[in-house]
């Protein structure tokens, strides 16, 4: 008895320190969350460098998502821009007086070539300023160079590398522990180059997948080669032949072929940027990070007060269907924003801003259908990102124009279903089941066992139903014939620079191009921006975290970059009905 109480009493203890520890740093994240909301404006010093370090997945959209943003290190929030931020504050800087140039601290860049590539072109236009650009790392990875590239000066650490061999598209394979697990997936497709499902039915590339994922990875690669060709003056064979032989070993071998214009350390670094800032080496260095810089005074001059809008309609993530969030696109939710803009008067143009793998066929044509209403009222122009295709292709077709960048990942125009099996799995577990029902497919959609041959040609002719809708759908939208659009789709991916050409896009273009063309299709010189959907403020978004909401982002801060894989199988495992997806597991480097 007396060791019975020892243990409780040991245990009661221990939940009470928790509690205490897991209350403190509540009050701690709640305490953050009411500072950081006051968006204080931060002075700018003169003479200042804009330091820009991109080593967190950067999204379209700032997050207000307070769990997102904590950094349980420093027991504070930290700001976390999102593309749309970082371009608007890198033309902010570029007429800020007090600006002299830009500083980029790069390494890893884990993000798509397509955000890179607008965020190195907004850089672009920042030096028709006259102000300066250097680059520094200890080691660049390839996307890190492209981006670093575009700079007046790359410098590089004396004992550091330069990752530059190509690009590798890779694609993860589950069939072997599905075997394993006698899980058995039942697929309906439509599209040879449908490859969504692959891994769950293959252990390699299928020969029309492996043809398509070779055209999309020359295709991003030329892209890349040639804007560093440009940059650095490099042509672009010897860039090719550089990479086959892995010549970039060391940091001198960077230096011998261009790729850097000198070898610092970091305090030959410091002394660098002060004869570029005119000022004596005993004087310390104005700098302003661009997290901060995004709360300084805006020195752009003030434009007349007007009731002229364009909505920026983020749409981000998989397609699913319900109310969403800002990390999934809920038909629910996107559809009601997007009609929302269409009835508001003030709204004289519509942004619609796309980057997503496709999911929920219903739930793509819902949104499909509003997106079409909205472009017969006004100027709708798509903008897509790193990746617009299958679903996300669908929703973005009826457009006045789309715009998209060169790497950026489109069409997969196919349909697919899948219905896993777990019969065998369960069984083996001792789990078996047994039912009565009142009609002959009663049992319709049954996980715990196999479909009939009638119920497989069934789901056949429908998979067969919506791809045909869909082809259709496209062929009017980009007054194309069906046999032309059924030609480029399949389900087959395709680059920006491919899209072009065969007229799946209008041309290229970011997120800034993108407003601007909606602007000028309005006839607007004046006009204010909302970005929508509106985000939940942030203690809301807080005491919902709290409840259960905030449970993928804490499994996503735990599990840092293998937390991909954890959020494919889920979504695999939530699917339902047909799918209208592209294979989005595939990993390019």
């Amino acid at each position: 008895m007396k060791q019975f109480f020892k243990f409780m009493f040991a245990s009661m203890l221990g939940t009470i320190l928790t509690f205490i520890i897991f209350l403190f740093i509540m009050m701690g994240i709640i305490a953050s969350v009411l500072s950081f909301s006051k968006e204080e404006l931060v002075p700018v010093p003169d003479n200042c460098i804009l330091h820009l370090k991109f080593d967190e997945p950067i999204l379209d959209r700032s997050s207000k998502n307070p769990i997102s943003l904590y950094d349980f290190s420093s027991m504070s929030l930290k700001e976390k821009l999102g593309l749309n931020d970082i371009l608007k504050n890198i033309e902010k800087a570029k007429s800020d007086p007090k600006i002299r140039g830009i500083y980029l601290n790069l390494s890893i860049i884990p993000s798509g070539f397509a955000t890179i590539e607008e965020i190195r072109n907004s850089l672009i236009e920042f030096k028709e300023s006259g102000k300066f650009i250097i680059s520094y790392s200890n080691s660049y990875t390839q996307g890190a160079y492209y981006l670093a590239s575009v700079s007046d000066k790359v410098f590089l650490n004396p004992n550091g590398f330069i990752f530059f061999k190509g690009l590798n598209a890779q694609v993860t394979f589950f069939k072997g522990a599905l075997n394993k697990l006698d899980i058995e997936p039942q697929i309906i497709r439509q599209g040879k180059y449908k490859s969504a499902i692959e891994p769950f039915i293959k252990e390699k590339l299928s020969e029309a997948n492996q043809e398509q994922l070779q055209m999309l990875v020359n295709s991003f690669w030329n892209n890349v080669l040639e804007a560093i060709s440009t940059s650095r003056n490099i042509p672009i064979g010897e860039l090719n032949l550089l990479a086959d032989n892995l010549s970039l070993r060391s940091a001198d071998d960077a230096l011998k072929h261009n790729f850097v214009d000198d070898l610092l350390y970091k305090d030959e670094l410091i002394d660098a940027i002060h004869t570029l800032l005119s000022i004596p080496k005993s004087k310390e260095i104005q700098s302003i990070s661009i997290e901060d810089y995004n709360f300084a005074p805006t020195i752009l001059p003030k434009k007349k007060y007007t009731r002229n809008k364009i909505a920026v309609i983020y749409a981000l993530g998989t397609i699913l269907q319900g109310k969403g969030d800002d990390g999934t696109i809920g038909s629910e939710r996107l559809s009601r924003t997007i009609r929302e803009a269409r009835e508001n008067k003030d709204v004289k143009a519509i942004v619609l801003r796309v980057n997503s793998p496709g999911g929920d066929f219903l739930a793509s044509e819902i949104i499909w259908r509003e997106v079409k209403l909205a472009r017969n009222e006004k100027p709708l122009i798509v903008s897509m990102g790193d990746v617009a295709a299958s679903g996300g292709y669908m929703i973005s077709s009826p457009a006045t124009k789309i715009l998209a960048d060169p790497t950026t990942l489109t069409g997969s125009i196919g349909a697919f279903g899948i219905i896993p099996n777990f019969q065998k799995f369960l069984n083996n577990l001792g789990i078996t089941f047994d039912n009565v029902k009142t009609n002959k497919n009663s049992d319709f959609f049954n996980l715990v066992e196999p479909l009939t041959e009638f119920q497989k040609s069934l789901l056949d002719r429908e998979i067969e139903r919506i791809y045909k809708q869909f082809v259709k759908q496209v062929a009017e939208d980009r007054n194309m014939t069906i046999e032309q659009v059924n030609d480029i789709g399949q389900g087959r991916i395709w680059s920006g620079t491919d899209a072009l050409e065969i007229g799946l896009i209008d041309e290229f273009g970011g997120l800034e191009k993108a407003i601007q063309t909606a602007a000028d299709l309005a006839e607007l010189d004046n006009y204010r921006i909302i970005s929508l959907p509106k985000q939940k403020d942030p203690l809301v978004q807080l005491m919902e975290d709290l409840m259960g909401g905030g449970t993928s982002t804490l499994i996503e801060s735990e599990l840092g970059n293998n937390y991909k894989y954890y959020e494919y199988l889920k979504t695999m495992s939530q699917m339902k009905g047909v799918h209208l997806r592209m294979p989005y597991e595939i990993e390019v480097y």
